[in-house]
């Protein structure tokens, strides 16, 4: 069989085509564009999500490129970020299922009273309980990992809180239903707002104090609108708040096998640990611009916080009771979780 020279140049032209398609699929570019509500100098986006950024575009030998939207630069509100994830408003959100009071109540697990040791430990303990027990409660997003700050602490404007008689008539921020209940079991109101509302609230005595980490202390100058400060101690602290790092599933399910595997080394119990520990590590700032302006440390007695856990533990008996057969099951399988990772 002969072959004309058009014929030749055709199935060159042809060949090189499947190529250069080739080539042009394994060099795949693919933007993700990641939401969160958190300034820029936050722990959140500093020590996490940039060092997860560089890891991931590094990995994928560029074909990633990630860009972080902090402060909501995207539009919407805090509350919002999970539905802008499954919508693909953004494609990937740092997030507090809390915000949402009611939509994720098996998560919520962890925002009970009493349900925290450290940041590390917490972390692991709610990676494997979404695992093990909460799958179905998010399953119209891909979940990368999830995470807990440090245990809370109380900081309040004027009046310090010494004891737990101290809390009756405070209005006090709140992050999630869990210690909202807790505070209104406690004697205090309390008032339901993102973070970064919280600056604002305490200069114009919206509210007489916040619970947060020390964490969020440098970057919302929390040691100067609110000096007086309270912890738990003990081996399980008060309370935490549970955050998710999520990608949208229709994105994820996009990417090539090559890319979904650097996407999934850098997801998962690993994740969540080592995001503990930047927090872990980031609570000593904090408490040490406290400390320098000789704000008050105060830590409730053993006696207190006993009297706290009789007093708060209607709040997780309701929510065992609100969550059916289950309900005592699942609180069992988060301590036993934590009982673990602390050890």
């Amino acid at each position: 069989m002969k072959f004309g020279f058009k014929t030749l140049l055709s199935a060159g032209l042809l060949a090189s085509g499947m190529a250069l398609s080739s080539m042009s699929a394994l060099a795949q570019e693919v933007t993700l564009k990641v939401h969160h509500f958190l300034p820029p100098k936050a722990t959140t986006h500093a020590k996490v999500l940039v060092p997860w950024k560089e890891a991931v575009e590094s990995q994928s030998g560029g074909r990633i490129k990630v860009e972080i939207y902090p402060a909501m630069q995207l539009g919407g509100k805090p509350p919002q970020l999970m539905d802008q994830v499954r919508d693909g408003v953004a494609d990937i959100v740092w997030a507090l299922p809390g915000y949402s009071p009611g939509r994720f109540p098996k998560i919520a697990v962890f925002e009970l009273p009493f349900m925290v040791s450290d940041a590390t430990a917490t972390s692991q303990a709610v990676q494997e309980y979404y695992e093990t027990h909460a799958r179905e409660e998010f399953s119209d997003v891909h979940v990368l990992q999830f995470h807990t700050h440090a245990r809370g602490l109380f900081h309040t404007v004027k009046k310090p809180i010494k004891s737990v008689d101290d809390f009756k008539g405070l209005k006090m921020r709140a992050p999630n239903r869990g210690i909202g209940e807790a505070l209104g079991a406690l004697g205090a109101s309390a008032v339901f707002m993102p973070v970064p509302a919280l600056p604002e609230a305490l200069s114009k005595n919206v509210v007489d104090g916040a619970v947060i980490p020390w964490e969020i202390v440098p970057a919302l100058k929390i040691h100067e609108l609110a000096p007086n400060h309270t912890r738990t101690p003990g081996a399980r602290g008060l309370y935490t708040a549970v955050f998710v790092y999520a990608m949208n599933k229709a994105k994820y399910d996009g990417l090539p096998d090559d890319l979904k595997k650097v996407i999934d080394d850098n997801s998962g119990m690993a994740m969540a640990k080592k995001i503990g520990e930047a927090w872990d590590v980031a609570e000593k700032p904090g408490e040490g611009l406290a400390s320098a302006k000789g704000n008050p440390i105060i830590d409730l007695s053993e006696a207190d916080i006993a009297k706290m856990r009789e007093i708060t533990k209607p709040v997780t008996d309701k929510w065992i009771a609100d969550m059916g057969a289950d309900g005592q099951k699942l609180h069992d399988a988060a301590s036993a979780l934590l009982d673990k990772y602390s050890k």
